[in-house]
């Protein structure tokens, strides 16, 4: 279901979305807040800031359209990852629904992208952070990142441009987005749905996707709603807006962007002058050389294996993981390599609550992330291969019961049964395998 969810949270995301346009202004022009909001009054802030606080305070059911639309975006992308890995570990990308696997990996990256734009608009001092985040990253590419950066503001850092620049990108990844959705619902049309061996087909039809939308929709829809009525997100007014040089303290990116934040936190201070010029190698590396690496075998791993084992058949059923044991092994170092460098992007929060000294956790994180994939790779791999050997002893001699019959000639034997065969039929009567 998790591709199910992830269109769902779509829909509800452009419904509040929709919603939330008729109140929010694009806009950096200065002014002076005026609203509900007792704390701020009369503090001078941007009109994207001033709108979203109207938003919150002053539009009845507002601040609950807000926080749904936030918790709907971070459903979305981890739905979408989900789906990912559930395609990965049991070979759904294999000929012919390569395409499928592509649509997935975009629609990762775009729904990144459009938590990031998204984060930006409220103009405080949480999505100004990223601004500087981001503002950092581009003057890190060399030979061109000064200009990226001026074009991109409009000029000094933040300008006045950036709010809606980043709003027309948020629209047209949206529209992106649907248009992914779109095609992986076109393809599983046309391909049908992968199943394991034991697993019936399950039939495509437009009564069946009917049907299939009402329990699961409604579903999803009353936990966002749930989610966004009680627990608390994204609380603007606490944070005050966004004033170049500073930052809120404690300030941490949406949990998918944590891994590329702990890149940046554990990268060692690499900055070598080439030709008379720094090349800022602590910001490069981690943010975009990394990243585009990951992403880039991401999508292209179907091809990668395929050439590797020489497989051209059409799959349309599933692996089990532990059939697959590099595959698997090798999808585990991938999931230990991301989520280390998603536990540094808390590295002071973890120093702090548990009295570590931050300098040591930050050296056990850049130890970890190389040495930690290779050892994920080797146990998985064991594991798996273990399990199909125990599969086939099972198969060859029986699957141990603990009990012990007595035979004709006074001996004893235990009592054995099939792999396939249920403990219960021995209750019933049944002897050995």
């Amino acid at each position: 279901m998790f591709a199910e969810i992830a269109a769902y949270a779509f829909i509800v995301l452009v419904l509040t979305g929709c919603f939330l346009m008729w109140f929010y202004e694009p806009s950096m022009k200065r002014t002076v807040y005026g609203g509900a909001y007792p704390t701020l009054r009369g503090v001078r802030m941007s009109e994207a800031y001033a709108s979203t606080l109207n938003l919150s305070f002053d539009v009845r059911g507002g601040l609950l359209v807000r926080q749904i639309h936030h918790w709907a975006a971070l459903i979305f992308i981890a739905a979408v990852t989900l789906q990912l890995l559930r395609m990965f570990f049991t070979g759904a990308f294999r000929n012919p629904r390569l395409l499928n696997w592509l649509a997935w990996v975009g629609l990762l990256v775009l729904g990144m992208a459009a938590g990031v734009t998204g984060t930006v608009l409220p103009d405080d001092q949480l999505s100004g952070g990223s601004l500087s985040l981001i503002e950092g990253v581009v003057q890190s590419i060399p030979l061109i990142g000064t200009y990226l950066m001026l074009w991109l503001f409009g000029g000094d850092f933040p300008g006045e441009k950036i709010i809606p620049r980043m709003y027309g990108a948020h629209l047209i990844v949206s529209v992106l987005i649907l248009a992914l959705l779109a095609l992986r619902y076109g393809l599983v049309r046309r391909h049908g749905h992968t199943r394991f061996t034991k697993q019936r087909p399950r039939p495509i039809s437009r009564r069946t996707g009917l049907v299939a939308l009402g329990a699961p929709f409604t579903a999803t829809c009353a936990v966002l709603v749930l989610l966004g009525t009680v627990a608390q997100i994204n609380p603007i007014w606490l944070y005050g807006p966004f004033e170049p040089g500073s930052i809120t303290s404690g300030a941490v990116p949406g949990w998918y962007m944590g891994f590329l934040d702990g890149g940046l936190r554990i990268m060692p201070n690499w900055e070598p002058t080439v030709f008379g010029h720094p090349l800022t190698l602590a910001v490069l590396v981690p943010a975009l050389i990394v990243p585009g690496i990951f992403f880039t075998l991401l999508a292209a791993y179907p091809v990668i294996e395929r050439r590797i084992t020489g497989d051209r058949r059409a799959h349309d059923l599933l692996d089990r993981p532990r059939d697959a044991a590099n595959r698997t092994a090798l999808g585990a170092s991938g999931v230990t390599f991301y989520g280390l460098l998603w536990a540094a992007a808390s590295n002071d929060q973890i120093a702090t609550h548990f009295g570590l000294s931050l300098t040591a956790l930050t050296v056990f994180f850049r130890v970890a992330v190389i040495a930690g994939p290779p050892l994920a790779f080797v146990v998985t791999r064991r594991l798996g291969l273990g399990l199909q050997q125990r599969e086939r002893d099972e198969a060859e001699h029986g699957v141990e019961t603990g009990l012990i019959r007595q035979l004709a000639n006074g001996g004893f034997e235990e009592v054995t049964r099939s792999p396939d065969r249920p403990s219960t039929d021995l209750a019933r009567g049944g002897t050995s395998g």
